[in-house]
């Protein structure tokens, strides 16, 4: 494969609307704060926009960011805002609510509230705000640039499917109402859908890059997210592949390995990289954190800020993965949870977790919430006590819709049916569909163990948060009590001796932070984590490469926090030579056992 060319945004080329997507934890939010922060410098007016539920934008920037645009201190012409869905539901139920109070009666107007209560109402508020970046010329007409840093690619993929949805809903709604109450409120906004549509499409005006890392997942994930987004009408992409490493050092065998490995993967994505223009930026020594570094990350010359001094350190105590499912085996039966940011490895431990399990005479379900994770590829293959399923947001609503108009058909008349037949064809839809379903495969732990790997931070919180409300909406669209997976959900979740939640990442910034903000918000909800797992871990490795060794050595503060502030427990698994793909390297990951002791070093 010919060397590719370093990443290097130019403003001449740059369109109005710049998308950074991909698989979780590439470097979506530094390349595209830097790639913001180079815009700017050039002389051009810049928004960036964080459309991720579980943004990074504050730590990455070093700034509070609130649902309006804030001055970036130190860069003149740039702006930053984060969607926060929450903020964007209650504004959305004032805006249709405000109009009418005095004027209908307050039973009336709790009805509303009630009925806008629910996720749908989160997701179609803050998928406003986003329609209304792209598609109302008057939101961000004082701007030359709006950078959006999106949400892991699952997400982002709803987030542009969304535009044509809602604007064909529209077309072909003919009752006036939907699961978001009176459709005058969503009426008001077609124009706006209908110009974030073609604004999307029009490659004059929209660029996705598409951001990986030089990792087999990685890769196939980001050439399915160039199809998908295709379909849509999306055709203007760029692919950046970030961290590539290479070492000057032969001798040193971890070295070695990572550049092998990197190389491997573009290899066999070779017909994909070809297929577009394609770009690649060098691993860094360190996280690029704040406006100094962020301009560095696309220089030559960014990793010679990363010397770190080598100071006298002692590791803390982790356990082997394997000392923590022994823990959790002597239960019998119940769920056990992956969590944490995108690209920390979930879906890895969480296979490691079912395969040890399944080894060990255990009945085991693996699976998954993510839409864009990877598990039978991961698996690689079949063990005898273990299954695996995939929660496919297509194939779940179909079902879901089939049995509600089942149930239903019987007991209505012609025009009811109609009604009811337009209302389950709402977007939203779609996500009652896929939280019944995972009720349903939480259920399971009552017979055996279930490890569910889920979706990042972002869109999992949100389908915790949305549990009762989603409640409500099966009974409004069913108008029947829910099955017992549904109406026990919650319970389940709480109960320690039955869910445990385990919280992935690797030990960096961001990483660690998001997780510990993600136990935070599980502890609001009364559920409390059972355990950390610290991933692809370079401590003890033993490289010699300056560059690694330097990653190795930043490393230790993260390690020393999640082990003596955030966790109860805390497990550490090695950097991999090779990716841990099948049982056998799954159960080997699992079993890694430490090569170090808690001592001075």
């Amino acid at each position: 494969m010919k060397t590719l060319p370093l990443y290097r945004p130019d403003v001449i080329t740059a369109t109005r609307f710049l998308f950074f997507t991909g698989k979780g934890g590439v470097g979506k939010t530094s390349l595209s704060c830097a790639t913001a922060l180079r815009l700017a410098d050039a002389g051009k007016r810049v928004l960036l926009v964080s459309t991720d539920p579980a943004s990074n934008l504050d730590e990455v920037l070093a700034i509070k960011l609130s649902n309006q645009p804030t001055a970036i201190p130190g860069v003149r012409g740039l702006d930053a805002l984060n969607i926060d869905p929450v903020a964007a539901a209650a504004a959305y139920r004032e805006r249709l609510i405000g109009p009418m109070r005095g004027i209908l009666p307050d039973a009336a107007l709790r009805s509303m509230e009630e009925q806008l209560s629910g996720s749908c109402t989160v997701e179609i508020a803050a998928f406003d705000e986003f329609a209304g970046l792209i598609g109302d010329a008057e939101s961000a007409k004082n701007y030359d640039h709006i950078v959006f840093d999106t949400a892991p690619t699952g997400h982002t993929l709803r987030l542009m499917s969304l535009a044509k949805a809602w604007d064909q809903f529209l077309d072909d709604n003919q009752s006036g109402t939907s699961c978001l109450g009176p459709l005058a409120g969503l009426e008001k906004q077609r124009a706006i859908y209908e110009t974030a549509v073609a604004s999307l499409a029009d490659p004059a005006l929209t660029t996705m890059v598409l951001v990986s890392r030089p990792q087999r997942a990685s890769l196939r994930e980001a050439e399915r997210t160039s199809n998908e987004l295709r379909h849509l009408g999306v055709s203007r992409q760029q692919l950046v592949i970030n961290g590539v490493f290479s070492t000057d050092c032969p001798d040193d065998k971890v070295a070695m390995a990572m550049q092998e490995r990197g190389l491997s993967a573009m290899q066999q994505a070779h017909d994909f990289i070809q297929s577009l223009p394609s770009f690649l930026i060098p691993l860094k020594a360190v996280n690029i954190l704040g406006v100094a570094g962020l301009r560095v990350l696309l220089e030559d010359d960014a990793a010679s800020l990363a010397a770190v001094e080598s100071q006298p350190w002692q590791a803390p105590a982790m356990l082997r993965l394997a000392e923590m499912i022994s823990e959790l085996e002597q239960r019998g039966r119940g769920v056990i949870m992956t969590m944490g940011k995108g690209g920390v490895g979930k879906t890895t431990v969480a296979a490691a977790i079912a395969v040890l399990l399944a080894q060990r005479g255990h009945r085991v379900h693996l699976s998954t919430t993510d839409p864009a994770a990877h598990i039978a590829q991961t698996l690689d293959g079949q063990l005898a006590g273990l299954t695996l399923s995939k929660i496919d947001p297509v194939a779940e609503t179909a079902a879901y819709t089939a049995r509600v108009m089942a149930e239903q058909s019987s007991h209505l008349d012609d025009s009811a049916r109609a009604l009811l037949e337009e209302d389950l064809r709402s977007p939203c839809t779609e996500e009652i569909a896929v939280f019944r379903a995972f009720a349903r495969e939480v259920a399971l732990g009552e017979h055996g163990f279930v490890v569910l790997d889920t979706a990042p931070t972002g869109h999992t919180l949100l389908l915790l948060d949305a549990s009762e409300a989603y409640q409500r909406e099966l009974e409004r669209q069913t108008g029947s009590t829910q099955p017992e997976e549904v109406l026990h959900l919650l319970e389940r979740l709480r109960d320690p001796q039955f869910t445990a939640m385990i919280l992935v990442a690797v030990p960096e910034a961001t990483p660690v932070h998001e997780a510990a903000a993600l136990q935070e918000d599980l502890r609001r909800a009364q559920i409390e984590p059972y355990g950390w797992v610290i991933n692809q871990s370079l401590f003890a490795s033993g490289t010699s490469d300056p560059l690694l060794c330097r990653r190795e050595q930043a490393e230790h503060r993260y390690l020393t926090e999640v082990a003596t502030i955030h966790a109860q427990r805390v497990a550490w698994l090695p950097w991999q030579a090779q990716e841990p793909v099948g049982v056998a390297a799954l159960s080997e990951l699992a079993q890694s056992t430490p090569t170090f002791s808690p001592t001075t070093l």
